[in-house]
């Protein structure tokens, strides 16, 4: 029998799932969310790459538990992603209100922004995330024209109105049924997200 140690990675532990979410806070502090990759944590936190898998899913599943963040709003958008286009702003504005409606869920997140507002270096990766997964998610998946000004617009209201609701809390939004804000905010949504119109290439002109 061999009693040598055994060498090599790491196995899994609550003391492996700490040092990976150290490593990795420290990495996407420095070097933002896009440059840093999960091979190259893995690497640095002596483990296995499928154990960074195993423990956060996928790299945004890593930067939310980076942030404490009890539901990730970009995990959130990925998922009413897959459904049917017509209906995913009010799929998206109903799973993004379930969280921030949640006094569980929303803490982290405000922690988040708050954290943002007075740490550049935390706003510069918070940006990027949304930029990243979020607004070029949803430009990949409605395609057309101006696809990425156009899901831009749409994060925009989203951030608005979670913004007035759950932050700032202003009526009568903070204190509305969510099936009420559901129907007055999907339509200029839904706009948001709708293709420009073709146009002829002729002026009509003033008539």
């Amino acid at each position: 029998m061999n009693n040598q140690p055994r060498r090599g990675r790491r196995t899994g532990s609550p003391d492996t799932r700490a040092q990976i979410l150290a490593v990795a806070r420290r990495r996407f502090l420095a070097e933002g969310y896009h440059a840093v990759t999960l091979r190259s944590i893995a690497a640095e936190a002596s483990v296995d790459l499928a154990l960074v898998s195993y423990f956060f899913g996928s790299k945004k599943g890593l930067f939310g538990a980076c942030l404490a963040l009890a539901a990730n709003p970009a995990e959130l958008l990925a998922h009413t992603l897959e459904g049917d286009l017509a209906t995913f702003p009010q799929r998206a504005l109903r799973a993004m209100l379930t969280v921030w409606d949640d006094p569980e869920t929303a803490a982290p997140l405000r922690a988040m922004l708050a954290g943002a507002a007075q740490d550049p270096a935390l706003s510069a990766l918070v940006k990027e995330v949304i930029e990243r997964e979020m607004i070029d998610k949803i430009a990949a998946r409605i395609g057309g024209p101006d696809a990425h000004r156009r899901a831009g617009h749409f994060c925009t209201q989203m951030a608005g109105l979670i913004l007035t609701r759950c932050v700032l809390r202003l009526e009568p939004v903070a204190s509305m049924p969510v099936d009420e804000i559901v129907r007055f905010s999907t339509p200029p949504l839904r706009y948001a997200l709708r293709e420009p119109a073709r146009t002829t290439g002729r002026s009509a002109g003033p008539r």
